[in-house]
Parts: structure tokens; sequence; C-alpha cells
């Protein structure tokens, strides 16, 4: 009986036993990857690798938005050009591209419209000093009631309807291009210039010499570009951030390191289908090389705000996260962090319960290497 039961507390000591060395198995296990995250280094390890810890910072950072757009020109800058009465383009010089000065004449039509528009306007005009003379005339008799009130009235609606008529065809001859007071009957002109109305360039030309141009068809297109501005898309998530004034920086891809200062002048309350609406910025400084349609990339300074920091060699990157070093008993703890804004040689860290604990500033990357190297062995 006594051996039975010898036996019995034997097989389950040797049973607890496995037991609980299977545990500390485990628990040395589960241990195992928080000793290799930190870096035990001697004194003098630490003086060649010229480590350095100091607390974060809290300074005010500002947040970049990156937005894309094109370059645009308002409306009152660009100009289509017509000949609102039609006829035959005589001649033109104009090629896309081409400088132009308000008053140019950008090109000659002729008609025979316009020879029967001057005749109509001379022969109306002579023949209103007829009508005047009339009813002048007939004013007086019938002051003296030596005609009827009907005659004299007759003589008044006919002279008022020959000045409406007259008026009517000096304006028709301005629309043209002629001006009224140059004609006479010795000089009536069977053809009208086109005279530019802005100062600027030839986007785009449209006829060809001898071809009849309806009053709706457009000769050219002109560009005033010395008031372009920058049309930039934002998402509706990030309309709240933009206000009237805040600088822009735009660059365009073949030069990103050309920086074009701009200034948001106007935020569009329009959204398109895509959840995104216009913001108008104006550049500072005139750059003539610009041309409408250009693709921009632009970077859009948001308001600061107090952050905590650290310098960005504090900062190390290993399998696409972010780290720092805490030094402690034991050694340089390597601690993932969440990493924000950078400018100006620091780096937002999103984490603020390190306000108050030193990292290591200096001397990340070294430590980053000896952890890696002591993994590779």
């Amino acid at each position: 009986m006594m051996d039975t039961k010898f036996l019995l507390y034997t097989a389950l000591g040797l049973i607890l036993g496995s037991c609980t060395a299977k545990t500390a198995d485990k628990d040395s296990a589960a241990e195992a990857p928080t000793q290799e995250n930190v870096a035990k280094l001697t004194p003098e390890q630490i003086r060649n690798a010229g480590i350095v810890a100091e607390f974060p910072k809290v300074t005010p950072v500002s947040s970049v938005l990156r937005l894309n757009g094109k370059i645009d020109v308002p409306p009152q800058n660009m100009v289509s050009i017509s000949a609102p009465l039609g006829g035959y383009l005589k001649s033109t010089n104009l090629l896309p591209g081409m400088q132009v000065q308000k008053g140019q004449v950008l090109a000659v039509l002729e008609d025979q419209q316009y020879i029967q528009l001057q005749q109509d306007y001379l022969a109306g005009s002579a023949r209103i000093r007829y009508l005047e003379t009339e009813y002048e005339r007939q004013k007086n008799l019938n002051s003296s009631k030596s005609v009827s009130d009907k005659t004299y009235q007759q003589a008044e609606a006919d002279f008022r309807a020959q000045q409406v008529a007259v008026s009517a065809l000096a304006e028709k001859l301005r629309l043209a291009g002629i001006n009224p007071k140059q004609i006479s009957a010795d000089r009536i002109s069977r053809s009208i210039n086109i005279h530019s109305p802005i100062s600027g360039y030839v986007s785009r030309v449209n006829v060809n010499i001898g071809k009849y141009l309806a009053p709706t068809e457009v000769l050219f297109d002109l560009i005033n570009p010395s008031d372009i501005h920058l049309a930039l898309k934002v998402f509706e998530k990030d309309l709240d951030k933009i206000r009237k004034g805040q600088q822009v920086l735009a660059f365009t891809n073949s030069t990103p390191e050309r920086k074009l200062a701009c200034e948001v002048i106007l935020v569009s309350k329009d959204l398109s289908a895509e959840r995104t609406a216009e913001v108008h910025c104006h550049f500072q400084k005139y750059e003539p090389d610009l041309l409408p349609g250009t693709f921009m990339n632009a970077e859009l300074a948001l308001e600061s705000r107090n952050a905590t920091v650290l310098p960005d060699d504090a900062i190390v990157s290993f399998e696409g996260k972010e780290y720092i070093f805490i030094p402690g008993k034991e050694g340089f703890a390597m601690t993932a962090v969440q990493t924000g804004n950078s400018e100006n040689g620091v780096t937002e860290i999103l984490s603020p319960e390190l306000r108050g604990t030193r990292c290591v500033t200096k001397g990340a990357y070294s430590l980053l290497m000896f952890l890696k190297n002591k993994s590779d062995e």
C-alpha cells in the first residue's frame, strides 16, 4: 500500500514539474521580443555613437495642404473677335501666339453691305435736313392758323421718324467699325477694320483669306494674361480650412524647385459631382511664361498650432513604421510612434504623453543599426 502511494506522488510531481517548465519557457519567449527592442550599449559605445537625449519641445507648427489645379483667366481677359455684320476676310497677318496691342488692326473685311449702309446713312442725313426745314415751315404756318393741325403734325412725325432712322443707321455703322462722322459722298469705303479691344496675345485663329464670315462666327480668340490666376480643386472635407488671404506656393511638375507665391482671393461655394470646389488664387508677381491651361501643384499653409516635436534625426523608419529611442535602466528602448507634419527640421509627434519623456535626439540611426546587427547574429 505504501509503495502504491509513493508511486502516485512521484508521478504527480513529475507532471507538475513538466508544466512548470513549460510555463517558464512561455514566459521567456514572451519577453524575448521586448528584449530585442532594447539596445544595451556600454558608456564607451554611447560616446562613440554621439548619442544625445533631450525632452520633446512644444512649438507652433503649420500643416500643409497639397492641391493641384490649372492656370485660368478671368472672363474679362478672354475675348472672342467676330464681325457683327459679317463679310469677306480681305487680309490678316495674325498667327497663334502673336502679341497684339489694344487698338491694333487685326483684320480687314469687305462686303457690299458696308457700301449700302453708308449710302443709306448719307441719304437719310440729307433727307433729315429737308424734313427739318419742312417741319419748321409748317410749325410757323400752323401758329398763324394758315395750315391745319393735321398737316403740321404730319410734318413733325416725318421729321422725328427720320431722326430715329438716321440714329439707327449711325449705330449700325459704329457696330461695323465705321465712324459716321468720317464718311461723305466722296468717302465711301467697301471695307472695314477689326480692331483689338485688349492687349495680349492671339490664342486661336479660325479664319483664312477670302472666307465669308457670318456674324456668329469667331475670327480670333485673344487673351490678356496680365491677370491670370490659379484655380485649385479642393475636396469638400478641406474647404473649412481655407480662408481668403492665405498664402500658397505653386509649382509645375517640370520645375518643382521654382515656387511661385500666390494668395487666396476667392473660395467657391459650388461643389462639383466629385465633391470638389474651386479655390482661386492670384499670383503676387506676373510671370509672362505662365500660360492659361497649364497644370500646377500647390502647397497651402494652414493655420499654425502648438505641437510636440522632435528633431528629424530622432525618428527612424523600420519595416514601414516609425520609431524613437527612449533611454532607460535596461538600455535604449525602441518605441513606435505616429508622426504628423514636418517643417524646419522638426517632426510632429502625435503622442502627447511623450512631452515629459527624454528621447534620443542624436544617434538614433546608430541604435537602429546596433539592434539590426544584433538580430542578425
